[in-house]
């Protein structure tokens, strides 16, 4: 049954359907490019990061090093749900989400310009890690903002449905950062990937971040932050709000942010 016709039959109007729909597509696609932005780094580090930015090592350490960057974008995502999970209950939940949009598109296509370890050096490795960890602090921003931006629209009896839209981005934005290296190494020579090659994922990703920014600039802040707004009942430190009243949540969820970085170095030294 469509979402239109259970608004009518529940007596909604159409119109919300209709928002309804459109956040939710919002949701899916922003979620998306966040996640190819964070996964096609997750695939250079295992065939190009290692040659490129940390050659002096012995293949081994290089590796280890390349998923050793990779991993320090979960430790980032925590400090940045707690970061734009602040700022969104002051400045609305909109805003945030096209600031972590475009902070992740900033960084992504920062790393396709990075030049390498011959070119600058020590810092090649050190911009690369800056980079990797701008682009966590804007996924932590990214998903719980998403998962509100949705559940604050939906109907109070459909919720859990919109809200788990969201994790589609992961699969979605993983299979899309895959396909692009699987193409690029499909028409490149192993030397042409390593010289130039392996950029062209990064720096394509700002035509997704392009399609992203259209979409969330087209849906309307949500209606339960509105009302708060409205009725200026917005709690001024919202983030120790949270610590204070809610401490074991955030712990519990910060334990379970880390679990991909023991999941993601426990691979790294079997590779």
């Amino acid at each position: 049954m469509s979402d239109l016709s259970s608004a009518e039959k529940s007596g909604a109007p159409p119109e919300v359907a209709i928002s309804m729909k459109k956040v939710a597509v919002a949701s899916v696609i922003g979620t998306t490019v966040e996640w190819y932005d964070l996964f096609v780094f997750a695939t250079a580090s295992a065939l190009v990061f290692n040659k490129v930015f940390f050659p002096d090592f012995v293949p081994l350490i290089g590796t280890l090093l390349a998923f050793g960057t990779f991993a320090s974008a979960y430790l980032a995502r925590i400090v940045g749900a707690a970061l734009f999970g602040h700022f969104g209950d002051r400045l609305g939940r909109k805003s945030m989400l096209l600031i972590s949009l475009l902070t992740m598109g900033a960084a992504t296509f920062a790393i396709g310009l990075l030049p390498n370890y011959a070119a600058i050096g020590i810092w090649a490795p050190i911009l690369l890690l800056l980079l990797r960890v701008v682009q966590g602090l804007a996924l932590g921003g990214e998903w719980g903002g998403a998962v509100l931006m949705a559940v604050e629209h939906a109907p109070a009896n459909k919720r859990g449905l919109y809200g788990s839209w969201v994790q589609i981005g992961v699969p979605a934005g993983t299979m899309i950062a895959n396909l692009a290296f699987l193409l690029i190494a499909a028409f490149l020579s192993p030397e042409d990937l390593l010289a130039w090659g392996w950029r062209i994922p990064f720096l394509a990703s700002v035509l997704l971040i392009a399609v992203g920014l259209y979409i969330r600039l087209n849906i309307a802040e949500t209606p339960a932050f509105n009302k708060v707004k409205e009725a200026e009942v917005q709690v001024k430190m919202p983030l120790a709000e949270v610590f204070r009243k809610y401490w074991k949540q955030v712990v519990l969820g910060g334990s379970r942010r880390c679990r991909p970085v023991l999941r993601s170095t426990s691979s790294s030294r079997l590779a």
